[in-house]
C-alpha cells in the first residue's frame, strides 16, 4: 500500500493525520464498544463520573501519543512492510482516540489541554525510534504496548464497577495493545536494554500524572 507513495505524499498524509488527530477530526473504523451501555450513565454518582472522565482523558492522551509514535515510525522507516504495520496499528488506536473522546464527553468531562505538546513529543521519539533501525523501532512498539496495556489494567481496577461503557472500551483498547505488541515482536522487534524500559516508564508517569489534571 505505502510502498507506491513518493516521500512528499508520505510527509502529506502524515501532516493531515496529525491536523484531525489534534483538531478533534479521526474516523473511527469500527463500531463504539459502548452503544449498548452509555445508557446507564444516570446510575453514576458525580465522583464516579469526575473519576472515569480523568482516567478516560489519560488514555485520549495515551492516543495521541500512539498516533504520533506510529506516524513518525512509518515515516521513518524504509521497508514499505513494516511502513504498513505501523500505519495498521495508527488506524486502530485511531479507534481508541475517537471512542475515549466521545466517553468523556459522554462523562461530561475535557479532554487534555496539553495535547500539541504530548503530539510533538511523541513524534519526535518515534523519529528517533526509527533512526535506531527497525529492529529497535519494533521493539520500542512492543514494549510501548506492554507498558499501555498494563497502565489500562491498572485503570481497569481504579475505575467505578458501575461504569460499564468505560470499562468494555478499556477491555476492547487492552486487547487491541496486546495485539499491536505481538505483531512488532513477529515482525523482528527486539527486547529494549533496561535503561531504555525504565525511562519509558518514567516518561510514561509523568504524561498520565500531569494529564490527569491538564
Amino acid at each position: 500500500m505505502s510502498a507506491h507513495l513518493s516521500p512528499l505524499d508520505l510527509l502529506l498524509s502524515t501532516a493531515d493525520r496529525a491536523l484531525r488527530t489534534l483538531a478533534g477530526r479521526p474516523m473511527s473504523s469500527r463500531p463504539y464498544p459502548a452503544d449498548a451501555l452509555a445508557a446507564d450513565d444516570g446510575e453514576l454518582t458525580p465522583a464516579q463520573r469526575a473519576q472515569s472522565a480523568a482516567l478516560m482523558r489519560v488514555n485520549h492522551v495515551g492516543e495521541i501519543c500512539a498516533q504520533a509514535l506510529y506516524e513518525a515510525q512509518a515515516l521513518g522507516t524504509s521497508d514499505p512492510r513494516l511502513r504498513d504495520a505501523f500505519f495498521e496499528a495508527a488506524r486502530e488506536e485511531s479507534d481508541h482516540l475517537v471512542w475515549t473522546e466521545r466517553r468523556i464527553a459522554e462523562l461530561g468531562g475535557r479532554t487534555s489541554l496539553l495535547n500539541p505538546l504530548w503530539y510533538g513529543g511523541a513524534f519526535a521519539i518515534g523519529l528517533l525510534a526509527a533512526k535506531a533501525g527497525n529492529p529497535l523501532s519494533l521493539g520500542f512498539m512492543a514494549e510501548t504496548e506492554a507498558q499501555v496495556e498494563q497502565h489500562l489494567e491498572g485503570h481497569l481496577n481504579r475505575m467505578p464497577q458501575e461504569d460499564a461503557a468505560s470499562r468494555v472500551i478499556v477491555q476492547q483498547m487492552q486487547a487491541d495493545e496486546a495485539r499491536h505488541g505481538q505483531t512488532a515482536a513477529n515482525l523482528g522487534g527486539v527486547s529494549l536494554p533496561l535503561p531504555a524500559r525504565l525511562a519509558m516508564r518514567a516518561a510514561a508517569r509523568v504524561m498520565t500524572t500531569t494529564a490527569r489534571y491538564i
